[in-house]
């Protein structure tokens, strides 16, 4: 199977299932002498961990990571960084019933066609188990970051149809972390999660956006005319499970605009060029231009929901199945680090291309 690996210079490769024994990664091009603040790490596994509030799948994980190379004294020493999570509370007996069922808008039939076999415990490595790997590389992404002063904000914007109204930048985004849907406006906060307990109880899901902003960035990270910045990002978030869509600046909006309205005059603030808009989203022809870089991410509803649904099994018999097992009502709270890791990942990896050119 191939497309496990993501980045250039700054590169994670990824393994494992959501009910073997483990899941885990290989980061290179972490910088030599990074001092690996653990608890920092074990603190961004625990914002995607399942089971962290009444909202999410009720699968009991720890996520406890394991670096098995690449650190001596708390410091990376720059070869391959390889870590391990071990699985502890997978029940793979809930999905004996689909062990020959496809279910509807998952993996199910499109890994038995390409593959001629599947891992029906929970979906293997379709499963958004493997995302574990990819917060730990964003984490070790961030201490490199926070030495070049960038700063990487996501949270929850919407939830079916309660959408934030406000402009990130009248919000405080640190107030997401202090609620256990992740959105910094405290009101509609409530309002999300009352949503989706009722969504839970009636064993159905509802998507969300996740919005992420991208502060303290410098001029120049980002390549034409394949690499530019904005297809990156869009890539790494095209890449996590159950992303739909992805819009960065103004987005979808910009259609109903003329140019005059959407363009992002200059000025001078001191020696730097500033923009006195931002519709552009921080990025100009692919690079960014020093301004925040921001944009959203759109998550379908999760495919696997404890309601009667038809489908079809290995044979090609039309069956009513009714799945079985522990799953998030709505993935936004949990995808929020995922999000922040993909990005910060991008990033380290811009930084050490433009290191390149020097």
């Amino acid at each position: 199977m191939a497309g496990n690996s993501f980045g250039t210079l700054y590169k994670l490769t990824s393994f494992g299932e959501s009910h073997g024994r483990g899941v885990g990664g290989i980061i290179e091009g972490v910088k030599p002498g990074l001092v690996l603040d653990m608890d920092f790490i074990q603190q961004e596994l625990n914002r995607r961990r399942p089971g962290q509030s009444a909202i999410t799948t009720p699968r009991d994980e720890q996520d406890g990571v394991e670096f098995i190379s690449g650190v001596m004294d708390g410091k990376a020493t720059g070869t391959p960084l390889a870590f391990v999570i071990w699985n502890k509370d997978q029940r793979s007996g809930d999905y004996n019933n689909l062990k020959d069922v496809f279910r509807p808008s998952h993996a199910d039939y499109t890994y038995e066609s390409k593959y001629g076999i599947r891992d029906h415990r929970g979906g293997g490595r379709s499963s958004a188990r493997e995302t574990i790997a990819r917060v730990v590389a964003g984490a070790v992404a961030k201490l490199m970051l926070r030495e070049e002063g960038v700063q990487v904000n996501g949270y929850v914007s919407q939830v079916g149809k309660l959408r934030m109204t406000k402009d990130y930048r009248e919000l405080d985004l640190t107030e997401a972390e202090k609620n256990i849907v992740r959105c910094p406006d405290p009101q509609l906060a409530e309002e999300m999660i009352t949503y989706i307990d009722g969504i839970r109880r009636d064993h159905d899901s509802v998507g969300g956006v996740v919005s992420c902003v991208l502060s303290g960035m410098p001029v120049g990270l980002g390549d034409p005319v394949f690499d530019k910045l904005h297809a990156r990002l869009a890539q790494a978030m095209l890449s996590i499970n159950a992303v739909k869509g992805f819009e960065y600046g103004s987005g979808f909006s910009a259609v109903e605009m003329l140019g005059s309205e959407h363009n992002d005059e200059f000025y001078m603030e001191g020696d730097k060029v500033r923009s006195r808009t931002n519709r552009s989203g921080g990025i100009q022809g692919g690079i960014s231009n020093g301004e925040d870089v921001y944009f959203k991410v759109a998550f379908k509803p999760v495919a696997t929901i404890l309601k009667d649904q038809n489908t079809v099994d290995k044979s090609g018999q039309e069956i009513v199945m009714k799945a079985k097992g522990r799953h998030d009502p709505c993935v936004v709270p949990r995808a929020v680090p995922i999000v922040e890791a993909m990005a910060a990942m991008v990033l380290a990896d811009a930084f050490l291309m433009n290191k390149t050119y020097r």
